[in-house]
């Protein structure tokens, strides 16, 4: 790269390419490769790519889940994508650009960690809102550590979705995995345990030890069994509470697998009897305009299993698109409890989200 080229993003794509054709950056959003391109182009958002499965412990392919997410949608630039429930385009209000691809170092799990974290640090250096596309989960630790580095270790909160609780004490041995991430963030004091906000868990694990020491470092965690009994409504309602008290700034991890095979079939350990992609969506828009975000990542996206038309990394690409649309609802004022446009909700008198459960 010329050290006399101008600061600033740049321009891949031809503005007439179609959606499926040219570079594909996320939703066609110009490049920045530096933390002085960021600034100079005022960019408020960067999407980043941590391609890494070498700590996955089920299914691999997550490494090919960033390029998976970024492509194949017919949906990009800042066409088309006015949100058709809240009535706000992302891209009038916010500035988007693609930051490339954090180093991957084959073999080196601690050395490719090292290269997360400085990239998100890159991004929060310029300025911008770092969403990670993954990756095995594994790649939060060094993630959420940079924004916690950038905020205030003990000052960041997370909002975790997910099928598994992702403390495990360590993987056979390893403190590096993606059945770890979170328990290495407590312990290391970038976030603390109350910090914590769990959705979705379910299934045959973690085993009671683990259970213990989640509450002993006091984690709020929803299982699906809690959703099950009291609708998805109820419960997201107790979490947003919860990301308001918790700290004084907000990260969302986002676990494909949170979400039912059914709606997320490419991933690396799908777990039946969870989300709806509807749920998932709505869920990721309400955090981020009525809470607030400072970091996302977006992870376990494996498309050597999905199936159809990618609807996995469908799934991923909606989930940054309504955290995209939830910032710039923030930005413009549209914080009240699960807004939605009175034209889009027929008779224009009620704003109540409902799924098969309940309210």
């Amino acid at each position: 790269m010329s050290s006399s080229r101008p600061h600033g993003p740049m321009r891949v794509n031809r503005s007439s390419e179609l959606e499926w054709s040219g570079v594909q950056t996320f939703m066609k959003a110009p490049v920045c490769l530096t933390p002085e391109d960021l600034r100079a182009g005022n960019v408020d958002v960067a999407v980043g790519g941590a391609p890494w499965d070498g700590t996955a412990s089920g299914l691999s392919g997550t490494r090919l889940g960033p390029r998976a997410i970024r492509q194949g949608d017919y949906i990009s630039g800042s066409r088309y994508i006015t949100h058709l429930g809240v009535r706000v385009n992302p891209l009038d209000h916010l500035v988007l650009a693609d930051y490339g691809d954090a180093e991957v170092l084959i073999g080196d799990t601690e050395g490719t960690y090292e290269n997360i974290r400085g990239f998100v640090g890159e991004i929060l250096a310029g300025g911008a809102i770092p969403i990670i596309l993954g990756g095995d989960h594994g790649i939060t630790w060094p993630a959420a550590t940079a924004v916690a580095d950038a905020y205030g270790h003990g000052k960041v909160g997370i909002v975790h979705f997910d099928a598994h609780a992702d403390t495990a004490p360590d993987m056979q041995g390893s403190l590096y995995g993606h059945g770890t991430p979170m328990r290495r963030l407590i312990e290391s004091g970038a976030v603390p345990g109350r910090n914590f906000v769990q959705v979705g868990l379910r299934g045959y694990w973690p085993e009671p030890p683990v259970l213990a020491w989640m509450e002993a470092n006091e984690l709020r965690t929803h299982f699906m069994a809690e959703i099950h009994r009291d609708g998805f409504g109820a419960v997201l309602e107790r979490a947003v509470d919860e990301a308001l008290d918790s700290a004084d700034h907000l990260y969302i991890s986002l676990d494909v697998d949170v979400a039912d095979p059914a709606y997320a079939p490419g991933t690396g350990t799908p777990e039946p009897g969870g989300l709806t992609s509807a749920e998932v969506l709505w869920a990721i828009r309400r955090l981020a305009a009525e809470v607030g975000m400072v970091g996302m990542d977006v992870v376990e996206v494996s498309p050597p299993y999905d199936v159809g038309p990618d609807i996995t990394a469908l799934l991923a690409r909606r989930a940054v698109m309504e955290a995209l649309t939830g910032t710039a609802m923030r930005r413009i004022g549209l914080t009240e409890p699960d807004y939605l446009d009175p034209r889009s909700t027929g008779s224009g008198e009620s704003r109540t989200y409902r799924t098969s459960e309940g309210t």
